[in-house]
């Protein structure tokens, strides 16, 4: 298919142009300025030849944020609990599945207790933040960066301050973690440097995976196609 707007040809089955992002289908508008030009209903492409686009977010409607707390806290307790059985079969021999059975029943009723009062603080978290999880992301040929804005960056600092001192008053090193891994207000994915993209439309998700970070991209209904389709046209991917 061929570009209205820049020109150029693509092999792709896309719905937007992976060099200009223009909607195939679109029409050429005479009020239509190359400085800045409107890909999509939320979707703006700027003079510095970047997309940007503000989401907004429930933090009460869309559970993506609490799904991540939850499985950090219980990939650590599952790390736990391999290392406190390979200990036991080292200690107990023949009678390791009798404490393998007891272990696993501590951890049933363990992770259900974690489960609550992560629900809990994050409720907690939700009301702190008002509500909603507000992002402006930028995007180029070279990679996409997810930046909260100011006034929710200073506020998640707040929380993972408070979560850093909770972790070292208790003398437990995961919730501290948590509280530095939170204080983050940026990240960015360099699109040569992606090994996996994970599109999830349900909760307006695109979950782009490098080696050794992971960043959640929003888009919404009305605009997921096309970050969904750029992002795709720029990555060699190796896990779809």
């Amino acid at each position: 298919m061929r570009c209205i707007g820049c020109g150029r040809e693509s092999d792709h089955d896309f719905k937007y142009c992976p060099y200009c992002g223009r909607a195939f289908s679109a029409e050429p508008s005479e009020k239509e300025s190359r400085e800045e030009i409107r890909v999509s209903p939320g979707v703006t492409f700027c003079a510095d030849g970047k997309y940007r686009w503000k989401y907004e977010m429930s933090l009460f409607k869309n559970p993506t944020i609490f799904i991540l707390v939850w499985k950090i806290f219980f990939f650590i307790i599952l790390g736990i609990f391999v290392l406190a059985n390979i200990a036991d079969a080292v200690e107990w021999g023949s009678s390791f599945w009798e404490h393998f059975c007891q272990n696993l029943r501590f951890f049933g009723v363990f992770l259900i207790g974690m489960t609550v009062l992560s629900a809990l603080g994050y409720l907690l978290y939700a009301a702190i933040m008002g509500g909603k999880y507000i992002v402006l992301f930028e995007m180029d040929e070279r990679g996409v960066n997810h930046k909260q804005l100011p006034k929710q960056a200073k506020k998640a600092r707040r929380i993972s301050e408070l979560t850093m001192l909770a972790g070292a008053a208790t003398g437990n090193p995961s919730v501290a973690g948590i509280g530095i891994n939170s204080a983050r207000s940026e990240m960015y994915s360099e699109f040569k440097k992606v090994r996996s993209v994970k599109p999830f439309p349900r909760r307006d998700l695109i979950k782009v995976n490098e080696r050794f970070g992971k960043n959640q991209v929003y888009a919404s209904k009305q605009d997921f196609d096309f970050v969904l389709d750029y992002i795709l046209s720029h990555v060699t991917i190796l896990e779809t």
